[in-house]
């Protein structure tokens, strides 16, 4: 709040100074004290509004309004984030959007780097031996005849299942499987619990220093166009006489 008691300070001392000022000129003393009272009283209102925003004022009705009411202001920032970011449609559409421009929420890299291409060619050669294949194959050395065989088939495996994975109908498939709308309300509700947990962590004095924070730089030119309005006022006020 120091820019907001600069500003109050500065916009009210200017005008107290012109209260001094019209005591003391031998001319037009009347309209310079009618002007300074006028802009001190601007000035002075608006700053006292402000600070019943976030204190309590004894004898004065409403003020403190602020930390009285911050489980509504909480409420609040829980209904904005939720009802206007965090929707299971916005979600949705996020999901549907991502699959179909092939950026993919769902990131299957890992798990083709997961794949046990050694187990899968081990698989293979005991299919083959234990086929009729495996016979003639004893006779030309065996398991060691496909050892040549291992790298290729390797690299071949990685590459189909690339091709398999980045095809239109893998793509169209792993759509149909996703169903959107239950991983956006999965979504929606362990966002919501972060939300919740963060929100019960907050005090009074927390919620007044975030709306604090946020209209900080505002607030004091409040006082400063309440001590301008006020001296014009003062002055219509002193020619309207």
């Amino acid at each position: 709040m120091k820019s907001i008691f600069n500003k109050s300070f500065i916009t009210n001392f200017l005008a107290v100074v012109l209260i001094a000022i019209g005591y003391c000129s031998p001319v037009y003393s009347g309209l310079i004290k009618t002007v300074g009272f006028f802009a001190l009283s601007g000035a002075v209102t608006n700053w006292l509004a402000i600070h019943m925003l976030f204190e309590k004022v004894p004898l004065l009705y409403g003020s403190g309004v602020i930390p009285n009411r911050f489980e509504e202001f909480k409420d609040s920032i829980k209904a904005l984030m939720m009802g206007q970011f965090f929707t299971v449609e916005n979600i949705e559409q996020f999901i549907e959007t991502e699959e179909h421009e092939g950026s993919g929420v769902l990131n299957l890299e890992p798990l083709l780097n997961a794949v046990d291409y050694e187990q899968i060619y081990a698989g293979l050669v005991s299919s083959i031996m234990e086929s009729s294949f495996g016979s003639m194959l004893q006779m030309m050395g065996g398991e060691e005849a496909l050892v040549p065989l291992k790298e290729p088939f390797t690299q071949k495996m990685k590459l189909i299942l690339v091709e398999t994975v980045e095809s239109d109908r893998f793509k169209t498939a792993l759509q149909q499987g996703l169903n959107a709308h239950k991983i956006g309300e999965d979504i929606i509700a362990k966002i919501e619990t972060v939300i919740d947990k963060r929100l019960s962590e907050l005090t009074p004095q927390m919620v007044k220093e975030i709306v604090q924070e946020i209209i900080r730089q505002h607030l004091g030119w409040l006082v400063v166009w309440g001590g301008i309005f006020g001296a014009l006022m003062g002055v219509a006020y002193h020619f309207a006489l």
